[in-house]
Order: C-alpha cells, then sequence, then structure tokens
C-alpha cells in the first residue's frame, strides 16, 4: 500500500484512516479544527443508525455493514462510555405512504429486520408519542444512536496509538493538475504522500472550487435538545427507540445521557459557511421543534431548550455521496456529499475507499463524479 494523507478527520476521513491503516499504508490524517471538532458535520452528540432508504438498498448494505464495526468500536472503547445505543428506529408516516412503503419492500426482501406495528402496538410500547394520525409504523430492532464527536475521537485516539499521524492543519487547494507530491498547510508545513484522499465535507467546495462549488453544496442544519421532567425516564433510551417522521421532516434521538430529548430539522437549510457562519439557533427553528413536540410529545410541550447545535450538510444534487478519483489529479480520490445521512455509514465508506485506492473495489455508479449534477432533486434520505 501506497503512503496516503487523508486530509478531514469526520466518519469518512477517520474510517478510512482505519481500514488503510490495517491493510499496511502508511497514513497521516489531518484536520483544521481537529476530530469530532464543533464546525464539522462530525461534531454534534449523536447520530442515528438505520437502515430503511427506500428503494436504495445500497446503503441499506451500507448501513448494515457500517453497525457491525461501530459495535467494534464500542467494545475496543476502554473509556467506559458508551458508544453505541441499541435502542432501534421506529418510522412513522401516514396510510399510503410511497416511500414507507419502498423502504418496508426493501427491507423484507433483502431480510433486513422489520417489525410493523398497528395503533394498539404502538399504544402500549410508547404511550409517551401520540401517534393517533400514524397510518404506518415500523421499528428497525438492529437500529440505534451513535455518539458521534465520542465515536470519532476514540477512533481518532486508536489511529494514534496504532502509528497513524494525526495532525491539526488547514489543507491549501492544491495548485495545479496532475500528480499530486504533498500538501501544503497554511503554516508553510507539508505533508508528502504518494496518494491524497480529501474527505473535508463541507470544505471540499472551497479546496476544489472549480470542480465541486456546484455540486457540493452546504446547508445550515439546527437539532436541539429539550430537557426532560426530575425524575422522567419516559423519554430514555431504555423506554423508546429513536424515530424519523418523514413527512414531517422531523428526526430525533432519546434522552442520552441526561442531554435531553433531541429535534432535528431535516429539511435543507440555507447555504452556509463552515468556517464562519453563525451557529446560533434561530427562533424558527425552535418554534418548528416545539410545534412538533406539542402534536408528537404532548408531555414535553413546555420542555425547556437545554442545548443546540448548527451544523451543516454537504449536499449532492441527489443525496448520493461523491466517491470518486479527482479528474485532474490521478493519484487523489475525494470521499464527501454526505447530505445529512452519511455519517453512519463512515466504516463502510472507509472501507470502500481503501479497496478503491489498492484496486480491489469496483465504483459504485450512484457515487461517481459523472452522476452529480448542479440543481438539488433530493432522492435518497
Amino acid at each position: 500500500m501506497p503512503d496516503v494523507v487523508v486530509i478531514g478527520a469526520g466518519a469518512f476521513g477517520t474510517w478510512t484512516a482505519h481500514h488503510l491503516s490495517n491493510a499496511g499504508a502508511r497514513v497521516a490524517l489531518v484536520d483544521a479544527y481537529g476530530p469530532g471538532n464543533s464546525r464539522s458535520s462530525s461534531g454534534d452528540e449523536s447520530r442515528i443508525l438505520r437502515y430503511g432508504y427506500g428503494t436504495d438498498e445500497i446503503y441499506s448494505r451500507l448501513a448494515r455493514r457500517s453497525r457491525e464495526q461501530w459495535r467494534e468500536l464500542d467494545a475496543r472503547n476502554g473509556s467506559g462510555l458508551s458508544l453505541w445505543h441499541p435502542c432501534g428506529v421506529l418510522w412513522l408516516a401516514p396510510e399510503g405512504d410511497a416511500y414507507a412503503a419502498d423502504t418496508r419492500a426493501t427491507l423484507e426482501g433483502g431480510d433486513y429486520p422489520l417489525e410493523l406495528l398497528d395503533q394498539t402496538m404502538l399504544r402500549a410500547r410508547y404511550p409517551q408519542i401520540d401517534t393517533a394520525d400514524v397510518g404506518t409504523a415500523m421499528l428497525e430492532p438492529e437500529g440505534g444512536v451513535i455518539m458521534a464527536r465520542r465515536s470519532i475521537q476514540a477512533l481518532a485516539s486508536e489511529l494514534t496509538r496504532k502509528g497513524v499521524r494525526v495532525t491539526r492543519g488547514r489543507v491549501e487547494k492544491p495548485s495545479a493538475s496532475g500528480r499530486l507530491s504533498a500538501v501544503q498547510l497554511a503554516d508553510g508545513k507539508t505533508l508528502a504522500g504518494d496518494t491524497f484522499v480529501f474527505a473535508c465535507g463541507a470544505w471540499l467546495p472551497s479546496v476544489f472550487p472549480e470542480l465541486l462549488s456546484q455540486r457540493i453544496m452546504p446547508t445550515r442544519q439546527v437539532v436541539m435538545y429539550f430537557g426532560t421532567a426530575a425524575g422522567d425516564d419516559r423519554f430514555t433510551a431504555s423506554q423508546m427507540p429513536a424515530w424519523i417522521d418523514f413527512v414531517s421532516g422531523i428526526y430525533g434521538v432519546p434522552d442520552l445521557e441526561g442531554r435531553g430529548l433531541k429535534v432535528g430539522i431535516d429539511a435543507h437549510g440555507s447555504p452556509f459557511d463552515p468556517d464562519t457562519g453563525d451557529r446560533t439557533v434561530d427562533e424558527r427553528s425552535v418554534e418548528t421543534a416545539r410545534a412538533w413536540l406539542r402534536r408528537r410529545f404532548p408531555a414535553m410541550t413546555d420542555a425547556p431548550l437545554v442545548e443546540s447545535r448548527v451544523c451543516q450538510y454537504e449536499n449532492t444534487a441527489s443525496g448520493d455521496f461523491l466517491i470518486d478519483r479527482h479528474p485532474e489529479h490521478e493519484n487523489v480520490w475525494i470521499a464527501g456529499g454526505g447530505s445529512g445521512h452519511g455519517f453512519k455509514h463512515g466504516p463502510a465508506v472507509g472501507e470502500y475507499v481503501a479497496g478503491l485506492i489498492a484496486g480491489t473495489t469496483t465504483p459504485e455508479a450512484a457515487f461517481v463524479l459523472a452522476t452529480k449534477g448542479t440543481i438539488q432533486r433530493r432522492a435518497v434520505y
């Protein structure tokens, strides 16, 4: 294996470094702000892992493979703090919803565990959730929640112990076409290598503006944590799953480690600069979350907002990943386009990128640069 420099220490980058190192490469991993930093798309507390993706089973397969590796990382983690919470993921949809129907067909056809819940079963299992308007409810029992920031930092620490050079520094835009021999950092230092993987998420359009400024579109996304009442454990992971309410554009995570019930808004926000964008939660997002809580979790109607995060999606036009060789640099690979659902797939993406570099993996058509348009027509959720 060649010497490889991986730029970006988020889910895609750290797992790529992991698999390359395991394959025998000498790896350097560099990130402008450090692994799991608050500006990154991998920097929040938690992320959902689910298998369901409508008809797009490629992501179901990646999620299943990734789940194995997240669990293995959790088992190796010696901090005493959980990285993986196997609480399941609940889908909520109206009767006849096409995306839910496609998801059910794909999961059942691929032998992915899935439970269908009627209204009686929903009320019995989750009385804290108002599901009166839910026509289709499906539980993915193997789904759950990854502690995002903690997991990335745990993996980066493991890489350091294995001899991977983990560096904090901003990589400058490569200035010429052709084969790269090194990348330059903002402080003037250089990192030499045989192969370079740019997995720097929402920063990709600024690193390769001519190629990606219209193909990857970072958007401002808000998540909020609402405090549960003292002594009330109905909203913890032992009592309820993570959930996805696609029609409402809302997803969420149970109260983990006392941080509060997480409510995320999945609709694409406004264009966002990951370096300088304002990360103060806006009142409109809070109002949207509270309206949803009143309808779905009545007991949380007056719950205080205890934490909030503003992160970003790095969207491709369709929502498919962008994982391909740079057309002007023969030894440069791009791994990005997480589009709001990429985190869970980090282990399998890293494995895939390592295989591409080694020449042992066949490129997936949905991920290649040639399929990436410039007008958002989101199809993958």
